[in-house]
């Protein structure tokens, strides 16, 4: 199918108006892409290569199923935890991949050049760690607004502290991931096509996509990488079946840099409803008292456009967590809302 001018539409340019009931067809292979970074993923952990990426990156996308998608695996992308003790952590933690689309026949289909940033959800137990961690963490003010952020009264950005420290920690063999995904604006330029970065995730990798967007749109380094107009690439995540991940100044702030978010929920899906309790407009009373639900660090906020999907017709997976979670059920639901 080609894409062409409607590009941006379906990276989130009107919200996605229009495009999500029925779902357009486009908008469904990035979860292939997550999928790819499970299968990439080392899970045995009595092996010396336990939590490494399984494949070369050159045949990465082939051997977990994926061929022929015109985009090849430029980065491996790992991330660090300090939150669980030494012995229960893998001595690499390979969480994903930049995938470039580089064939001349896709770029003219898709009507520009797509980067795809993709993260396998939770796989070792310090990533289990982070993801209790749920009370709220201070993000440092961006360069473009330090001044203001210093008086303008508002309340600060403020993310889930375990995704924070996963997204920011650096490891003995690599940086930050934070650090690792601010190169991505370089595969776009001046004579080159159109730029845009996706950035797609699963469960934990869902919250980490979020603030990879974030990171992208907010970081100085982004200033003077651009497409052939000398604008800025376009920035989206798409998330399936992701937790909270910051407050509402945090949402503000995402949305003022220009990043866009695509929710993908399940609505039996327990792990969307967590952690802490959402902002509620005003004229809604909350479940508990404002003050309190501030003062603990527990005040949410969700983020983006949300596709809210239920289960097959005649299933009842609230009762089963495990189920109602699975990346392979998010893409039969997906696949299902299709037009």
């Amino acid at each position: 199918m080609r894409i062409g001018r409607q590009w941006t539409e379906l990276q989130g340019a009107q919200d996605w108006d229009g495009l999500l009931n029925p779902l357009d067809g486009a908008l469904v292979r990035y979860g292939e892409f997550v999928r790819a970074a499970y299968a990439s993923f080392n899970f045995d952990s009595g092996a010396p290569s336990y939590g490494c990426c399984r494949f070369p990156s050159s045949s990465l996308l082939r051997r977990s199923r994926l061929p022929e998608t015109g985009y090849r695996v430029a980065q491996l992308l790992h991330a660090a935890s300090t939150s669980a003790p030494r012995w229960l952590s893998c001595r690499s933690s390979y969480i994903g991949y930049v995938a470039v689309c580089d064939d001349e026949e896709e770029i003219e289909r898709l009507g520009r050049r797509d980067v795809v940033i993709a993260f396998r959800g939770t796989a070792t137990c310090s990533e289990w760690v982070d993801n209790f961690k749920s009370t709220l963490a201070h993000l440092p003010p961006t360069t473009s607004r330090r001044s203001a952020d210093a008086g303008d009264g508002e309340a600060a950005p403020m993310v889930e502290s375990g995704f924070w420290r996963l997204f920011t920690t650096s490891g003995k063999a690599h940086s930050s991931l934070q650090h690792q995904v601010r190169g991505v604006s370089e595969y776009g330029g001046k004579g080159m096509p159109p730029l845009s970065i996706t950035v797609t995730g699963h469960s934990l990798s869902a919250a980490l996509a979020v603030l990879t967007a974030y990171e992208i749109t907010t970081t100085s380094a982004m200033q003077g990488h651009g497409d052939h107009d000398g604008a800025a690439p376009m920035v989206t995540a798409v998330s399936f079946g992701g937790p909270r991940v910051g407050n509402a100044a945090f949402r503000r702030r995402l949305e003022e840099s220009g990043g866009k978010v695509l929710r993908v929920v399940n609505s039996d899906d327990i792990v969307t409803k967590v952690p802490g309790f959402p902002d509620v407009p005003a004229k809604r009373k909350p479940r508990f008292p404002r003050w309190l639900v501030s003062k603990m660090g527990w005040e949410y906020s969700d983020v983006g456009r949300e596709l809210r999907l239920c289960g097959p017709c005649g299933q009842d997976t609230s009762r089963n967590v495990v189920a109602s979670h699975d990346l392979d059920l998010y893409l039969k639901l997906v696949a299902a809302c299709t037009d």
